[in-house]
């Protein structure tokens, strides 16, 4: 692949995640976490559709992880890395202003570039030039926070062929928890920074800029014009060109948005190893104006269990009732960081430490996810016989032109190098620690 198209697929990716697990909500059930800036902008029937209720509900959670299980017995460990970055750090309500759309075109693969270029014509050259020096500050702990993910990965895969170390009878939950609290404190630190910069300049922002911003409906693409290319593309590397985008896309989300819509999240948002992005965006890579689909999380997991025998199908219906009361904690952290982290548009200082922490009990939380749906889809995937394995094969519907990955969020590269990961079935630790967010 060339740098050219690499570049075009890592910023394809940051809006190519459509809501899994959400596909068919409840539509007469008021929200209770609908964001207040919905109430006034034309597009509550969205709103109405799309809430953390919504997303922690046993049905969108259950289609979820059927999905997810139907990627993960179907795929291989390239497909598991795929992740679209706009996943990492996202406390600044970019997912909610995508998922209510009054146009519907939140996961047009046009839509974070259109905001981002609107957002990015309000802003000064000066300001601009931080979110620049922001990118190339983060470029190498955004690069980290991908390659973090690779030994999970590669347990979760070992924990479903059986390769198991010598005195392991399977993977370790404290150990899975501990990881992912690690590469979740790197998540903490990059949104800090992130909040840190673009909330200076929120608050800085003149009397005309809000002027122009106003102009631009959170949750309703119809009202922003297209603009041109802001930046000179050759002046920067592609990962640092994603990284300006993404950061004006989420500075407008954050700015125009809420709370609520900070602390909202999709269904798959947790336990992100095991495919379903790279089984559901990966064929929006390279297609221009391409939009991804919001029925094939649903109609798949349903499929997916259908398929499957009482004994395997129950291993994947009791997850949501056991991942109710971390989920719960899910939420409950996840604004907790969102409200410390939106004292820098007041021109206050969030708690850096206070954020850190957070971040490290959120990962804890998701390891714990994690390893529920690792071990449910090893005993389901050892146990399916030849019959459902042609099944589940013939639902994955493969293009042979799509990448093959491995991924470092959507861009393809050569097989990583990946430490010994007997330290996840709790034997030895690991060989490398992660080194200590800056201070």
């Amino acid at each position: 692949m060339t740098t050219k198209r690499i570049a075009f697929a890592l910023t394809l990716a940051l809006c190519a995640c459509a809501a899994l697990g959400q596909d068919r909500p409840p539509q007469n059930r008021p929200p209770r976490d609908r964001p207040r800036d919905q109430q006034a902008t034309g597009n509550a029937g969205n709103a109405q559709r799309y809430s953390i209720e919504q997303a922690i509900s046993d049905n969108a959670q259950l289609h979820t992880i059927a999905f997810d299980a139907l990627a993960f017995l179907t795929g291989d460990f390239a497909m598991d890395t795929f992740l679209p970055p706009g996943k990492v750090s996202d406390y600044f309500g970019f997912q909610y202003m995508r998922d209510i759309d009054a146009k519907e075109g939140g996961h047009n693969t046009s839509f974070l570039t259109r905001i981002a270029f609107n957002m990015l014509a309000v802003l000064n050259d000066d300001q601009k030039a931080q979110l620049l020096a922001l990118a190339k500050q983060q470029e190498s702990d955004i690069r980290r926070f991908a390659e973090m993910r690779f030994p999970l990965i590669n347990a979760f895969r070992r924990n479903l062929q059986g390769d198991l170390p010598a005195g392991s009878k399977g993977l370790d939950k404290a150990a899975v928890a501990k990881a992912s609290a690690d590469l979740y404190e790197l998540d903490g630190l990059l949104a800090y920074q992130r909040a840190k910069v673009m909330g200076e300049i929120i608050h800085g922002l003149s009397a005309d800029q809000k002027a122009a911003l106003a102009k631009l409906k959170f949750g309703d693409s119809r009202t922003w014009p297209d603009q041109s290319e802001q930046l000179d593309k050759r002046s920067m590397s592609h990962e640092v060109n994603v990284a300006v985008m993404t950061y004006a896309s989420e500075m407008f989300a954050w700015y125009a948005g809420s709370l609520e819509a900070d602390t909202y999240f999709c269904p798959e948002r947790h336990g992100m190893y095991f495919g379903g992005f790279g089984m559901k965006t990966a064929p929006a890579m390279g297609k221009q104006d391409y939009s991804i689909s919001t029925s094939l999380t649903g109609d798949s997991g349903q499929a997916f269990l259908a398929t499957l025998n009482d004994s395997q199908r129950k291993l994947i219906t009791s997850l949501p009732d056991l991942q109710r009361k971390d989920l719960a904690e899910i939420v409950t952290t996840r604004r907790a960081l969102a409200t410390e982290l939106r004292r820098f548009q007041k021109g206050e200082t969030a708690d850096k430490d206070k954020v850190l922490a957070l971040s490290r009990r959120y990962g804890e939380l998701d390891g714990e996810m994690s390893y529920l749906y690792a071990t449910a889809f090893a005993k389901v995937g050892q146990t399916l016989t030849a019959e459902q394995k042609a099944k589940l094969s013939a639902m994955r519907k493969v293009d042979p032109s799509e990448p093959k990955g491995p991924f470092l969020y959507s861009a393809p590269i050569q097989m990583p190098q990946i430490e010994n990961t007997d330290y996840l079935f709790g034997v030895g630790q690991s060989a490398s620690q992660p080194a200590a967010p800056a201070k």
